[in-house]
């Protein structure tokens, strides 16, 4: 392949290639890689293709402190960062209650046992058939 071949194909979105369905695996992967090697607690995923437009899937996880949420959420972004060349838009890392990491294909959310019983994020997205 030559150059140019090289920089058309890399410039290429995995939609336009077929390989959509394994990036999306692909960094959901990653992301549960991450979270287990990080100690998450409670790792829980949702598969949203088909059912919304806001991404593939979520992701669900707990930390059992403040410090630990924002340290699990952190060090995920990181890794997305310098491992996949993803950049994440973060909401609530500074307060470590819910920690909301937006990669694009994939939502992961990170929270303290407390708020993630509170909010139930989990039941909103089960089927109606499985509650």
């Amino acid at each position: 392949m030559n150059i140019q071949a090289a920089a058309t194909a890399s410039k290429t979105s995995p939609e336009q290639n077929g390989d959509f369905k394994e990036s999306s695996e692909m960094l959901l992967n990653c992301i549960i890689k991450s979270l287990s090697e990080n100690k998450a607690e409670d790792i829980t995923t949702i598969d949203l293709r088909g059912r919304t437009s806001i991404g593939d899937y979520m992701v669900v996880a707990s930390g059992r402190s403040t410090r630990q949420v924002s340290s699990i959420s952190q060090k995920l972004v990181d890794i997305l960062k310098t491992e996949l060349g993803r950049i994440s838009k973060v909401e609530g890392k500074d307060a470590g209650d819910w920690v909301l990491i937006d990669t694009g294909d994939v939502i992961v959310h990170v929270f303290r046992p407390e708020v993630r019983e509170f909010y139930q994020v989990e039941k909103m997205w089960t089927p109606m058939d499985q509650k």
